[in-house]
């Protein structure tokens, strides 16, 4: 993980007078569809047919496409004695404000109708809705309240069984993706666009950044302080800039204070069109995506940038009265690193993205249960994804002795082998924290979570018996 110390400032007054300007009132969920769609579900949903897929991009962790679609069945009798027609036909309408697109179409209509589905790595598909003459139909589109740029559908179809005119089926569907309109107008530019999309620790949600821009490395150390072309404010931890570019060139992103004073370390890097750059800012360092440098080309030698650009003008600075080395010695993992032989560094790497992808891999698991604790809160899903927790935490655990086992063969010093457990640490303390959220969430834990639960611990307590060893 590269870590270079960037101090930030806490404060609380900055954002006020950046965000002064009266903004667009919030799109709010249309709960009254939402709450009737869901008790449909829970009364009368089946198991069998449900589909529940997330697509979310590899780089930001953020949803681009998500599809819920749940099959019920039940009579007539049980439809009408439950008000669910009276509900739909109440509440559809009655939401109808919040929606940009709004559909209801009544049996024996020749009319069918689908949905495009268009996620951010330009995937395009359609879900099919109303199939048949004989299916009502309601439907309404909605701005995602948390990104305006996807947009909610929400439908429900249902008919009579012409065999069994008592019994009826349908479909409910929930469906998130990008706009349409938005992926049309803005596809053309996309190609030419150049992102920073970042990300804070709640500490630290108060910063604000200067973005400078230039031609050529030199030009970008020639200019001063002032000449940032935008300063971009952080937003429920939250910041992102984006600019057109017809060619590559170099940029430098940099902390500015409450105070209007800038931080003496920033982060340089090539600002190439067509390329996301992803950054999550920790309190003193920051974890920048780690594919980046291979995509724009800095490892091939056509960066603009030379490697190991953050330039930080001071000795030291100061946070709460606590002082950092602002370029530190290296510490002593990275200076065994650095006398690995080519052949070694090769199959270090090789074990350090098969441990990536795995920790990815569980990272998306637990996406999976928060998702269905906002949704569905469907105990057996859960289940099924805790039991392949389980399972991918011993598969990561394999390899974390792997490697331990290479660091060992290869010299690793006792002096930094605490830096390796704590690696290890980190990933098991987050589970932890996404198991007590869920417990919290859900009100209690099954057999199958408790199992996951234990050996989280368990695993936790072994790598943090194993640093302390290390000090005696």
């Amino acid at each position: 993980m590269k870590r270079i110390v960037i101090m930030l400032l806490i404060a609380c007054s900055a954002l006020s007078t950046i965000s002064a300007e009266p903004s667009a009132s919030a799109q709010k969920k249309p709960d009254n569809v939402i709450a009737t769609l869901n008790a449909i579900v829970n009364k009368f949903g089946l198991s069998q047919g449900q589909v529940y897929s997330v697509n979310r991009n590899p780089n930001t962790g953020i949803i681009e496409s998500s599809i819920k679609i749940f099959p019920f069945c039940c009579s007539a009798n049980a439809m009408k004695n439950d008000n669910v027609l009276r509900a739909v036909a109440l509440n559809f309408p009655k939401d109808e404000p919040l929606s940009y697109q709004f559909l209801h179409i009544q049996p024996g209509s020749n009319e069918n109708f689908e949905i495009k589905i268009i996620t951010d790595n330009d995937t395009k598909g359609t879900q099919r809705i109303r199939t048949s003459r004989q299916q009502e139909m309601w439907f309404m589109c909605c701005k995602n309240p948390e990104n305006p740029q996807l947009r909610d559908a929400y439908a429900i179809v249902w008919e009579k069984m012409n065999d069994q005119k008592d019994q009826v089926v349908g479909t409910i569907y929930m469906i998130t993706s990008l706009r349409p309109d938005v992926y049309e107008k803005t596809f053309q530019s996309s190609k030419r666009m150049f992102k920073i999309v970042g990300r804070v620790d709640d500490e630290i949600k108060d910063s604000l950044y200067n973005i400078y821009i230039a031609d050529t490395r030199n030009k970008l150390y020639a200019l001063e302080d002032h000449e940032y072309v935008a300063c971009v404010p952080v937003v429920n931890k939250r910041f992102e800039y984006q600019i057109e570019l017809d060619k590559p060139c170099v940029g430098r992103l940099r902390c500015i204070f409450p105070d209007g004073s800038l931080c003496s370390a920033w982060i340089d890097l090539d600002f190439v069109p067509g390329e996301t750059y992803n950054i999550t800012v920790h309190n003193g360092y920051y974890d920048e995506d780690k594919d980046y440098e291979r995509r724009v080309g800095r490892q091939s030698g056509k960066s603009l940038i030379e490697p190991d650009a953050v330039k930080v003008v001071e000795d030291t600075l100061t946070l709460n009265g606590v002082y950092y080395k602002a370029d530190p010695e290296p510490d002593d993992y990275t200076k065994w690193r650095k006398n690995l032989g080519e052949q070694q560094e090769m199959q270090l790497k090789i074990r350090a993205e098969r441990i990536q992808m795995d920790m990815e891999k569980l990272g998306k698991s637990y996406d999976m249960i928060k998702m269905y604790l906002k949704g569905t809160n469907d105990g057996y899903m859960m289940d099924v994804q805790f039991k392949e927790i389980l399972k991918q935490n011993q598969e990561l655990e394999a390899k974390w002795q792997d490697a331990i086992k290479f660091f060992k063969a290869n010299g690793l010093t006792p002096m930094a082998y605490p830096t390796v457990l704590k690696e290890i640490i980190e990933v098991y303390t987050g589970q932890l924290r996404e198991l007590d959220n869920y417990f919290k969430q859900h009100g209690t834990m099954s057999k199958t979570a408790r199992k996951v639960n234990s050996y989280v611990i368990k695993q936790n307590e072994k790598y943090m018996d194993a640093i302390q060893k290390s000090f005696d």
